[in-house]
């Protein structure tokens, strides 16, 4: 039986930090109310588009495999924070690592991008469609922000990372999943301004109003990722005792809290980075897994659990057995430009160029058709 082994990781996070601190310059908060109610004291804010980040974390997750781009047969990239809509980004990540050979393509189911990208990957592995793949979880979602809404403002950030699969005889990779959708729901975490329902309503590209009901949100975020989490365990024949790493989606640290203690998880191996990086989205459970590694946390043969949920309202949970190799086995000299530019400046250049842009809040505003 063929399995798709994780064979290769790594990440790019952009060199500029927005403290709590530099948010309360702009709107009204300070670190206490963010970090009581999330858990979050700083996030990254990109330079570089979508691809930019996509590219340089694939580049090393092909290094760290030991594998040349030319080797690669799949680019699946997860994201909902995309360069443009056509073409879409995989294929701008294949142009750059010049994997010629490679079919591409795009995944958004917003922060459960990265997994649901997996899943795709490991049953084309596995069916025998493709050999090797590389899956990224990439979100450069500080240009789409609405920095006047505090209630989302202080959550989220950028960030990318990708991991390389390999077609395998041994039981390694992913054992077992469940994915689901609460879109009778979906209502409920909505960013108007992107996508072609604005078009006829004179928005701007960029331009965006959040519809974040975050009680509503909190509850069916702890209940899908639970519930994920026991279906994968199940199909796996496992319970939660025979997990080694619990590395779930990055959102706040009270989600993350409650979906441990419902789980029956111990703490201790619970892996959080939302301290440091906020929520990435798409990229948060594969930028906290490469830190897992990086921090020694990932041994071989580790058996690994990763619950996610996002807008749609999807969730997830997937059920990883690693493989023989927690070190890698190449590095690469890709890497991002220069930025010259501190995050609290790039915001404020974002904020000036959509107040230029116009007040859109009213045609915002507008009902749409769920």
């Amino acid at each position: 039986m063929t399995y798709a082994a994780i064979t290769g990781w790594g990440k790019c996070m952009p060199p500029s930090v927005l403290t709590n601190a530099d948010l309360a310059t702009f709107i009204e908060t300070d670190d206490e109310w963010i970090t009581s109610r999330t858990g979050i004291r700083e996030r990254r804010i990109s330079h570089v588009p979508t691809t930019g980040l996509a590219h340089v974390a694939a580049a090393r997750a092909l290094a760290c495999a030991g594998l040349e781009a030319k080797d690669v047969d799949l680019i699946v990239l997860g994201s909902c924070s995309y360069d443009e809509q056509v073409p879409n980004s995989a294929s701008g990540v294949q142009a750059l690592l010049g994997a010629a050979n490679a079919a591409a393509m795009d995944v958004n189911t917003a922060c459960t991008s990265f997994l649901y990208g997996l899943s795709s990957a490991n049953a084309m592995i596995r069916t025998g469609v493709v050999r090797n793949a590389v899956v990224i979880g990439v979100e450069v979602i500080s240009p789409f922000m609405d920095w006047g809404n505090r209630n989302v403002a202080v959550l989220f950030g950028d960030g990318a990372a990708a991991v390389v699969l390999q077609a395998t005889e041994e039981r390694t990779g992913l054992l077992s999943e469940k994915l689901g959708c609460y879109a009778d729901a979906r209502h409920i975490l909505r960013v108007r301004g992107m996508g072609a329902a604005y078009a006829n309503r004179g928005i701007p590209v960029g331009v965006t109003g959040w519809d974040f009901d975050g009680q509503e949100i909190f509850k069916r975020a702890v209940h899908g990722m639970t519930e994920a989490s026991q279906a994968a365990l199940g199909r796996a024949g496992l319970a939660i005792g025979d997990i080694d790493l619990v590395v779930p989606h990055q959102a706040n640290q009270r989600i993350i809290d409650f979906v441990g203690k419902r789980i029956g998880a111990d703490p201790a191996k619970v892996f959080v980075t939302v301290s440091r990086y906020g929520n990435m989205s798409a990229a948060t459970v594969p930028v906290a897994l490469v830190d897992a590694i990086e921090e020694g946390r990932v041994k071989p043969g580790a058996t690994i659990l990763t619950p996610a949920f996002g807008g749609g309202l999807t969730y997830c949970a997937h059920v990883i057995r690693w493989g023989g190799r927690s070190t890698p086995l190449g590095t690469t000299t890709v890497d991002l430009p220069p930025c010259d530019k501190s995050a609290l400046e790039m915001v404020r250049d974002i904020i000036a160029v959509k107040g230029r842009a116009g007040d859109a809040t009213a045609a915002l505003a507008a009902p749409l058709v769920a």
